[in-house]
Order: structure tokens, then sequence, then C-alpha cells
């Protein structure tokens, strides 16, 4: 489950996106056992860097579609550093969700070590998410075989965690799609899941009812009044006491479904999605005799509101002048130290076809590509014009690269010459330049 910056591209997935958004869902490699610990962020450390092993994702397999930059990512693991933004936000959260345990009497467990690597069963099917979802498709997600793939939303692991008996914890991790290039947007991110199991006795007046004789029930009114208190208790957490609507939405795996929005900056924001959880998933997970909810947010969704932070790629840099500015615990406002000019390059290029699944031209290819030549030198791409010929029906695509590294000057020759390879590498896919 996740926020509507991770929401719209799961429900391309899940649960195109946050994108925006972004889940969670026995391996020919087997993913190793989730790592239960308590609201601590120095014994999550512990297991920094886990599965930082690019050959692991690298695999000679046809349907293998993760690049060397992607598998580079993967083991990062910001949200276990406890002096990056994403680790403090990440903190932040789990100590409200700590400090329920004694007005809720609910202890939420934590799962934040869990292997990147779920099979199609997790991320999609116990999550109803059906075969043809456009979320399943090779130009949305990374795929290491056929049946296992880079986790797309940390709602991938909510099914493992119910049928092993959990009633409430909280699931963060680091989560991957193929997307578009820009400064909120970025191949791998974070998310947080949180799912609550209500107590059977508070739910004995909905045994047997199901359809919309249980969506009308008190019983599932209870869970969304429980559910969204939890979580306004949550955004006053994080940003002191703020203006919040409720709009419904829609998700697979909840039902009734929700998005929360809070007035913040003098603007109405997007921060999370949410619902309860559907019978269909319950009942899968053989937790059947049980109702709740479940919530998904991004990460860096929050932390780039809470620390003024405005390109995405900041929190991948090793840059001390970035990490230096934060500290554990603390929310204090980013100081940019430097603003390089940037470099545009245009590509101009005859596509293949308009429909993807007849091997016709997927936009979501070419941006992997980019990202895969230039690395995070690429900070955004843009359609600036698109024309099919009237004669010979072809259609032609033209893109804007801007080129700007956060840590220096970039050359127009260092530029001309990664421009070159994109061109070279764009005709891969089918494309013939112009």
């Amino acid at each position: 489950m996740i926020c509507r910056h991770a929401a719209r591209h799961a429900l391309r997935c899940n649960l195109h996106r946050q994108r925006s958004a972004a889940s969670a869902f026995s391996l020919s490699l087997k993913a190793a056992a989730a790592v239960t610990q308590p609201f601590s962020t120095e014994e999550s450390s512990l297991t920094l860097g886990k599965y930082k092993i690019p050959s692991r994702y690298l695999q000679p397999h046809p349907s293998n579609n993760i690049t060397p930059h992607i598998a580079s990512l993967v083991g990062r693991d910001l949200h276990l550093r406890p002096s990056h933004p994403i680790g403090i936000i990440r903190s932040k959260i789990q100590e409200y969700f700590a400090g329920l345990s004694t007005s809720t009497n609910t202890t939420y467990q934590i799962f934040d070590a869990e292997d990147p690597i779920v099979t199609t069963q997790q991320c999609f099917d116990d999550l109803l998410i059906p075969p043809d979802h456009p979320g399943r498709a090779p130009s949305d997600t990374y795929y290491v075989t056929d049946e296992t793939l880079l986790r797309t939303h940390t709602s991938a692991h909510q099914s493992q965690h119910l049928r092993s008996g959990v009633d409430a914890f909280l699931c963060c991790g680091d989560v991957y799609r193929r997307d578009e290039i820009d400064a909120t947007h970025y191949p791998a991110f974070h998310q947080m899941e949180g799912v609550k199991l209500m107590d059977p006795a508070a739910m004995n007046g909905a045994n047997g009812l199901n359809g919309e004789q249980w969506l009308q029930s008190p019983e599932c009114q209870l869970i969304e009044a429980d559910l969204k208190e939890t979580l306004e208790g949550l955004m006053d957490h994080l940003f002191g006491p703020t203006q919040k609507r409720w709009n419904d939405d829609f998700f697979p795996f909840t039902q009734p479904s929700f998005e929360l929005e809070i007035y913040h900056n003098d603007e109405w924001m997007e921060v999370l999605g949410c619902g309860v959880i559907h019978e269909q998933v319950l009942d899968m997970s053989n937790r059947s005799d049980r109702r709740g909810w479940a919530f998904g947010l991004g990460l860096e969704r929050l932390a780039m509101i809470l620390f003024k932070i405005p390109d995405i790629r900041l929190f991948w840099s090793d840059d001390e002048r970035f990490h230096s500015q934060f500290e554990k615990g603390k929310i204090v406002e980013f100081q940019p130290y430097s603003k390089f000019p940037p470099v545009f390059k245009d590509i101009a290029f005859w596509i293949s076809g308009e429909n993807a699944n007849d091997g016709g031209f997927v936009e979501n290819d070419f941006f992997d590509l980019v990202r895969s030549t230039a690395g995070d030198l690429v900070e955004k791409i843009e359609l600036i014009d698109s024309f099919t010929h009237p004669k010979t029906g072809r259609s032609s695509r033209c893109y804007r690269i801007s080129y700007r590294s956060m840590d220096r000057s970039l050359t127009n020759e260092e530029i001309d010459e990664l421009q070159f390879k994109v061109r070279n590498e764009t005709t891969a896919l089918g494309c013939e330049l112009r």
C-alpha cells in the first residue's frame, strides 16, 4: 500500500506513481527470513548493507531487465542510517507507533531488513493485482526472473507477516520502479507499510458478513475511524497540528480505500494511501477470522517536504556537504550548497510503434536506458515534440535531456560524449535516429 505519489504507479502496479504513487508481496532465490526488530535505530543498523550484492540481481535470465545502475542501489539501506533524512523520518514514524502501545494497547512489530527480491505471488497475486495489470509489465517493474522481481512496494511483505500470525506491524524498505525522470521521481525509493488487525471481540457483530453487508456494518466503520484517527495523529506528530482532509480512493487490496492530504506551506498535499484490508487478502493470508486496516507512505515524499530537499537524487549523494547537515532525531531545513548550471541536449527519433504489447516503443525503456548510460547526471527528461507523418504514418518523438551535477559544473565536452552514447544505445530500442 502506498501514498498517491507512490500509489498511482502501484495502480499501474499497486499500490505510472511516491509513482506516484508505491508492494508488498520462497523465491527460486529463497528470500531471507524477515528480521523482526524492536523500535531501535541502533539495532536496525546491524543489518546495513546486507543485500548489497549487485551480481545477485544481474542474473543471466531472458526476463531480467535490471541494469547495473539499479543493482548498485540495492542494499544502500538509506532508511537504516540514523542521520540520513530517510532514516530520520523512518525513526520518527516508528517512534509515534511505539507510543501507541500504551494508549491503544497495540504493539507494532518492526520489519525493516527484508529481502528486496520477492515473488510475483507476493507482490501482485496476494494483493489481488490481476495478471493483465500494467504494473506487472517489464516496462514498469524490474524482474530478476519470470517469477521474481525487485519489490515495487513494501506491501509485497504483507501476506507473509499476516500468515505468520503477526497482528500489527510496520514494514519499511527500498522499492524499485521504472518511471519518468525528474526532481521528484527516482527508480529506487523507500516506503513504510503499516498493518493492524482489530481485536476479534470488537468485530463479533460482523461474523459472517461479506460484500456490501460488511462494508455497511458498524464494525467496518469502526476500523475506518480507528485508521483515520491513527494516521491523523501521525501527521500531527510529523508536521505539528495541521489541517487534513480525506478523499475516497481505490486500491485492489483495500476496500474501502482512502487518501490523506494535509495543508502545508499554503497548499494541499497528498501524503499517504490507506484502507480497510480487503476480505480476500485476509482469506489468502489464512486470516479470514480477522479484520483490519493497512496504510502505505513514501519516505522520500515526506522527507522532501519536511527537510525542504529540492531534488530526490540528493538522498543518494555521497557528498559530505549534504550529509553533514543532518543529525539523528532532528528535522532541519536543507541548505543548498551549490546550484550548478544544467546542460541541455535534445534527441529525436522515429519510434518502432505505439503499442508496447506488439513490441512498440516503451517510454520507460528509454528513460531507463538514459539513466543507465548517464547515471545521476540526468536531472530531467521531457517530451518536447511528438508527431505522426501524414503520408508514412510513422511516429516521431523528441526529448530534451537536462544534465546537471549536484556536485560540480559539467562541460559540454563530457556531456557530448554521454549524449553520443545515449544516441547509440537508443537504436537498441528499435528507434531510428533523426
